[in-house]
């Protein structure tokens, strides 16, 4: 019997992805790499040996892989490349229980910055690489894109540093989210460190 087929044609525009899967890491570290990922993150491991380890935090099969490589050389700050990666939390209180468990830790924010859109800390992994912990200040996707096309934004597009103990004290008094989000007054952040 046969089997008809049908002609399909393939579409010609852009197609977005429909999810950030993960990213890859080298390393000369693996050990200390996979300890940090899993008490800031809370990722697990899915699989590891002697050359890889894959973690994850959630049901995807891995969010990050740590490629073990005897010998790397750490890269220049001054160099161009990757930044930083960037992971969002559901509210303030999270982002706040996050910097707390991570300060009794002895692991530190280099960089906290309320950049408008966002509040987020900014940390660096034992490899040096840094990693960006945030919030988003508005209630829904669009009132955030909105946000990037105001005069505010267009005067600051980097934002205000601020001290996160001073946010957690807020907090523990009961400030509202609106307040704790509010971006506070201030001169510009540098770019430098993001």
């Amino acid at each position: 019997m046969d089997t008809v087929t049908q002609a399909r044609t393939l579409d010609p525009r852009p197609v977005a992805p429909s999810l950030f899967a993960h990213f890859v890491l080298r390393s000369s570290n693996m050990a200390a790499m996979v300890d940090w990922y899993s008490t800031v993150l809370g990722m697990h491991v899915v699989k590891r040996n002697d050359f890889i380890c894959f973690l994850t935090y959630d049901d995807e099969h891995h969010r990050l892989a740590i490629v073990n490589i005897p010998g790397l050389q750490a890269p220049s700050r001054t160099s161009w490349g990757l930044a930083h990666v960037a992971y969002a939390y559901r509210g303030v209180g999270e982002l706040l229980s996050t910097y707390r468990r991570l300060k009794a830790l002895d692991i530190e924010p280099y960089r906290p910055i309320h950049h408008g859109p966002t509040l987020s800390m900014y940390y660096r992994d034992p490899d040096g690489n840094s990693v960006e912990l945030q919030i988003d200040c508005f209630k829904t996707k669009e009132e955030t894109a909105a946000y990037f096309q105001t005069e505010a934004f267009t005067r600051n597009p980097i934002g205000v540093d601020f001290d996160p103990e001073t946010l957690v004290a807020a907090w523990e008094r009961g400030a509202s989210e609106a307040d704790l989000l509010r971006q506070p007054d201030g001169p510009m952040a540098s770019p430098q460190g993001l």
